[in-house]
Parts: C-alpha cells; sequence; structure tokens
C-alpha cells in the first residue's frame, strides 16, 4: 500500500566520540519514497589536540634554568635568563645580556645566588657562554632539535620577564613561524644586521632574553632573544634556532676565533640623507634606488684593490642581490676569509663586477 503522506525520519542520531573518532548514524528518508529506506552511515574523524605531558615537560627542564644578573660598576645594570646546558657547569644566554659586565652573578631555581665568569661571546649570532662551579650542574638541559618542529606546535619558555622577582615564570604559545630573516641593530643605531630565527607567541618580555624555548617534552629548541616592542604589535618573539646557537657556544667553549669575512669598506643606506652624502662629496644617480654606498674603501683594502671605490653602489654579492647594510652583511659573512667573490656595483650609472678577495675582520 501506498503512502500518501511523504515523510523524514531523524528520530535516531547517535554519536559515540572515543579514541579521537565520531561516528554519526544518520536516518535519511527522502520524499516520495514508499516502503524503501535509505540508510548513510558517515564516520567523521575527530582531530583533538592535547597538553597532557607539558607539566612533566616543564619539570624535565625548569631547575636547568638561571637568572643571569649583569654588574657594571658595582651595580645591578640588567637582567636575563640563560640555561646550563652541560654538566661542566656551561650556561648558554645572549650576548646581549652580559654585554659590558664587570661582574656576573646567576640565580639558581633554588634562590641560590652563585658567581659566574664569561667564557666568550658572540654579538652577531647573540650568543655567549657563562660557567658556574659544575658541582652547581645538577640539572642539565636536554638540546633538541628545531629542525624537526612544526608550526603550530606547543612551545613554552622559562625566564625572569621584567626582574629577578619574577624568575621561574612559564609561559606558552605555538610556533608562529620557522626561518623568519629579521633585521636587527648590532654595532649602530640602525639596522645592520639580519637574523635567522624562529617565531613564536609565548610571551616574551625583557628578562625572558637568553631562556630556553622548548618543546611539549623540555628539550630546547631555541634561545629567546627579542621582541617586537611596538604597542600595537602582541605575541610575536622571536628565539635563535638551537642549532645555530650551539655551533656558537661549542666555538666559545673551544676557543675557536670566530672568523668573518671583510670587505674593507665603510658603508650606509640608500636611504642615507643626501645633504649628508654631498657632504661626503658623493652625489646619487635618480635612478639608483637599492643598495648600499660605498662611503669609503680602506687603502689596500679587499675591495680598494680589487677597484671599488668611494661612491660606488652595492647592489649584489655573488648572486644574491642586497637592497641596504643589514643584507650585505648577512650574505657577506656566509663566505670565508681569502675566498673570492663577485662583487657588483652601480658607478654613476653603469654596472660593474669586481673579483674581491675577501679579508679577515678583526
Amino acid at each position: 500500500m501506498k503512502k500518501t503522506l511523504s515523510y523524514i525520519l531523524s528520530g535516531v542520531i547517535s554519536a559515540i566520540l572515543g579514541a579521537g573518532i565520531m561516528y554519526v548514524l544518520i536516518l535519511y528518508v527522502p520524499f516520495g519514497k514508499e516502503e524503501s529506506q535509505e540508510v548513510t552511515n558517515k564516520v567523521i574523524r575527530d582531530v583533538t589536540v592535547t597538553d597532557s605531558g607539558i607539566s612533566e615537560g616543564i619539570e624535565n627542564v625548569y631547575d636547568s634554568v638561571v637568572v643571569v644578573e649583569n654588574f657594571q660598576k658595582s651595580q645591578l645594570a640588567g637582567i636575563g635568563s640563560g640555561f646550563i646546558y652541560s654538566d661542566e657547569g656551561y650556561i648558554m644566554t645572549n650576548h646581549h645580556v652580559v654585554e659590558d659586565a664587570s661582574e656576573l652573578k646567576v640565580i639558581l631555581m633554588n634562590g641560590e645566588t652563585l658567581e659566574a665568569t664569561l667564557v666568550g661571546s658572540d654579538e652577531y649570532a647573540d650568543i655567549a657562554v657563562i660557567q658556574i662551579d659544575k658541582k652547581y650542574a645538577t640539572s642539565v638541559a636536554k638540546i633538541g632539535s628545531s629542525e624537526k618542529t612544526k608550526l603550530g606546535d606547543t612551545v613554552f619558555t622559562i625566564g625572569s620577564p621584567m626582574s629577578a622577582d619574577y624568575y621561574g615564570t612559564v609561559t606558552r604559545g605555538i610556533l608562529s613561524g620557522k626561518n623568519r630573516m629579521v633585521e636587527v641593530s648590532v654595532s649602530s643605531s640602525s639596522n645592520d644586521w639580519i637574523m635567522n630565527v624562529m617565531q613564536t607567541d609565548a610571551a616574551i618580555n625583557p628578562g625572558n632574553s637568553g631562556g630556553p624555548l622548548c618543546n611539549v617534552n623540555g628539550e630546547v629548541i631555541g634561545i629567546n632573544s627579542m621582541k617586537i616592542v611596538q604597542s600595537e604589535i602582541e605575541g610575536i618573539g622571536f628565539a635563535i634556532p638551537i642549532e645555530d646557537a650551539m655551533e656558537y657556544a661549542n666555538k666559545i667553549v673551544n676557543k675557536e676565533e670566530i672568523k668573518r669575512a671583510y670587505l674593507g669598506i665603510s658603508m650606509a643606506d640608500i636611504s642615507t640623507p643626501s645633504y649628508y652624502l654631498k657632504r661626503e662629496g658623493i652625489t646619487l644617480d635618480k635612478s639608483v634606488t637599492s643598495g648600499v654606498i660605498v662611503l669609503e674603501a680602506t687603502s689596500n683594502g679587499p675591495s680598494a684593490k680589487a677597484g671599488i671605490q668611494k661612491g660606488d653602489v652595492i647592489v649584489k654579492i655573488g648572486d644574491v642581490e642586497v637592497s641596504n647594510v643589514a643584507e650585505l652583511r648577512y650574505y657577506l659573512y656566509k663566505h670565508e676569509p681569502n675566498e673570492t667573490v663577485d662583487i657588483t656595483v652601480i658607478r654613476g650609472t653603469e654596472s660593474k663586477v669586481f673579483k674581491v678577495t675577501l679579508g679577515e675582520s678583526n
């Protein structure tokens, strides 16, 4: 017998949630059908993010973290963070945390204050190694891998934001970016260097510098180094990948001289005011809108020997185009002293290529 009334039956919907999978049973009877019913089974995978184990990860690294105090002329000049990474008592932190210190002290997580000595540091890598008596190195951080991390991974940091009063503060976030090329100021008031860093939204404040950025297992994957601090920007912090940091830390501990290539020029960005350039006797053609201005080529230096002159604008090193001093220095330091590289310049309106045998910086 035909049914004269069309209807929808959706009387049974059962959802069973287990092991991260949701099973949904939908019974559906379309309009105009007689006795037949179509039953459709759908399986929806429910992806769940859990933080189980993060507290254990924090415990794994917590006691290896220290406060680093920078004293100058017997006065506390600044604080940062660091972590013990060797049972010999070596502590890794940032160069800018220990810069110009006449005395260094560290505060352990148990509140004990110890004298520390500077082993060495590198301002461009922003890495420093200090040391305490190894008998206090009872908790050593485990070094992880930044290369194995993925965007969105949960990360956390431990440090001393603002002051030593808040030492041991834990903040959590995600890995927001990798291989960020960030311009920073090293040897001048303007940006003159580029750092390859990881980005996170974990809260990083003054005093966190030098502290560890960790994965959920408590393995160190980076070292907090800087933060964009404009008031309108939130949740953007940076960390040096642990592989880069360890490379420099090992050289420092092993007393290896960190050698960098040298062009033998003083330089300025193309944005340098024209009145200053004119005072230096330099006039640029209006067609030149990008590059690095050679303010002076040191007599008998690598660039001068190759033929580069004052007023030339460097636009390329090797096959890489450069638009400012930070980029030029970054790519220059990828070359070794005594290596010969092509330097492309604009002289007037003409492009010239010079083969420069790089020197070694002091």
